[in-house]
């Protein structure tokens, strides 16, 4: 009978450590659940924040572009005025300035005129036209329209004329 006694009192011990086992273990899955709630809501927050950010910076950036652009406009609007009174070279000065304040404010911007001289390079130019001509093959002999590059990449590339081997007679 002890025998049965005892095993009865160790089995309940080892039905106590059980139990406190799994509330152990339940306790550490809880506390998990909770840290990974709050690094989830942290994320969150920060996904929020990161995209207010960068729509501020953009807003930013868009105001800094259009003050600099306001006194061109003022230029162009006194070229108008200049126009409408006949004054034809006012007019050309106005204009002349007008030209120069916006190419100055595009190119604190970035804005770079791609290079047109020497070969035709497909990744800045887009050949238009050939022309048979005495200059090398493949070299570009016109613009037609400029190319512009912002940093490093092509805003619009340069319409060319190449030059293609001449004409046998």
């Amino acid at each position: 009978m002890t025998d049965e006694v005892r095993t009865d009192e160790e089995r309940a011990e080892e039905a106590v450590e059980e139990v406190d086992e799994l509330e152990a273990i339940q306790k550490e899955r809880d506390e998990l659940l909770d840290t990974l709630q709050r690094v989830q809501a942290e994320f969150d927050n920060y996904r929020k924040r990161a995209a207010r950010d960068q729509q501020s910076l953009v807003a930013r950036a868009h105001e800094r572009l259009v003050k600099e652009l306001v006194p061109v406009l003022d230029d162009l609007e006194r070229a108008l005025e200049a126009a409408e009174a006949h004054e034809e070279a006012k007019l050309e000065e106005g204009v002349a300035l007008v030209t120069r304040s916006f190419a100055d404010v595009l190119r604190k911007e970035g804005l770079e005129e791609i290079e047109t001289d020497g070969k035709f390079d497909p990744h800045v130019h887009e050949a238009l036209l050939s022309q048979p001509s005495e200059a090398e093959e493949g070299s570009v002999i016109a613009v037609l329209q400029k190319g512009y590059r912002l940093g490093d990449r092509v805003i619009r590339p340069a319409r060319v004329v190449i030059a293609s081997a001449p004409k046998a007679p």
